[in-house]
């Protein structure tokens, strides 16, 4: 009876230690978006996100930040690349899927390579942050951009 425990138990464990192997090589190849923002942080400390899309492949994301620029996320293994992306510092154009843009970086030209993503929007929608030309409306502005009193309902 004790060796059928012991038996059980070696099964267990064994079973435990594959299944955690199996998930830490799925971690490895598909890093976690908030461990890279994370990461972009400590990197920029500086810098507000306001809104993120991760390619589909999950080994890039690229950030609106807060003041125009975008922020961009490449995954190596286990650690990051961050960059800090001025309006019109790199050159984008759309790649033949229609899903993904193939993107330029004159400064950083190692980081040159077509990105996908899940949709053609979410490419439109990065391809403007890169560009410079991302201006989202706000509620409380005109069409001339200027700030409108919000009137509190009596």
């Amino acid at each position: 009876m004790l060796w059928l425990l012991l038996i059980m138990v070696v099964v267990a464990v064994g079973a435990f230690y594959i299944r955690m192997n199996a998930r830490a090589e799925r971690d490895f190849d598909n890093p976690d978006a908030g461990s890279a923002m994370v990461e972009f942080g400590r990197a920029f400390p500086d810098e507000a996100i306001r809104a993120l899309h991760s390619t589909v492949d999950r080994k890039a994301i690229f950030l609106r930040l807060h003041d125009g620029k975008a922020g961009f996320i490449q995954s190596h293994g286990t650690h990051y690349v961050c960059h800090v992306i001025h309006p019109g510092k790199v050159r984008v154009n759309t790649s033949d899927s229609g899903r993904g843009l193939i993107v330029h970086f004159p400064d950083f030209a190692y980081l040159d390579n077509t990105f996908e993503f899940r949709t053609a929007a979410e490419a439109a929608e990065v391809s403007l942050w890169l560009l410079g030309s991302f201006s989202p409306k706000s509620e409380f502005t005109d069409e001339a951009g200027t700030p409108q009193a919000v009137q509190a309902n009596d």
